[in-house]
């Protein structure tokens, strides 16, 4: 089964990206800041991770993409970066992270499992 964490800090948009993807066979995972969602990453070895870049902490999303990025574990983890914010400047730094793709919010439940399911084609 593919792992999929979420790390969003906003509870009611992870509850919603969790309601979409309950019914795709994946294991879901959840964080709500970047620390808990490198840690997560780290321990659990997620095939894809659903990322808020703007997050409260030490920690945001374009910094925990470049993190995993860099850790041997994870080079076979996908990363799709989720803001509201969609400018060039903004997805050339999602890019520079190392984003696999690059969702902007609004972004409907149909758009996230055909992201995830090009990203992750069924075995």
């Amino acid at each position: 089964m593919k792992r999929v964490l979420i790390v969003e800090d906003q509870a009611d948009i992870r509850k919603l990206i969790r309601m979409t993807l309950e019914f795709e066979p994946y294991e879901i995972h959840e964080a709500a800041n970047g620390t808990d969602g490198l840690q997560l990453a780290v321990s659990v070895q997620p095939d894809l991770i659903l990322l808020d870049v703007m997050m409260p902490g030490e920690l945001d999303g374009l910094q925990v993409c470049a993190r995993v990025r860099a850790l041997p574990a994870l080079q076979g983890t996908r990363v799709v970066l989720l803001t509201a914010r969609g400018q060039t400047q903004d997805r050339d730094a999602g890019q520079e992270a190392g984003a696999d793709e690059y969702l902007i919010k609004p972004f409907s439940p149909l758009q996230l499992i055909e992201t995830i399911e090009r990203l992750m084609p069924a075995a």
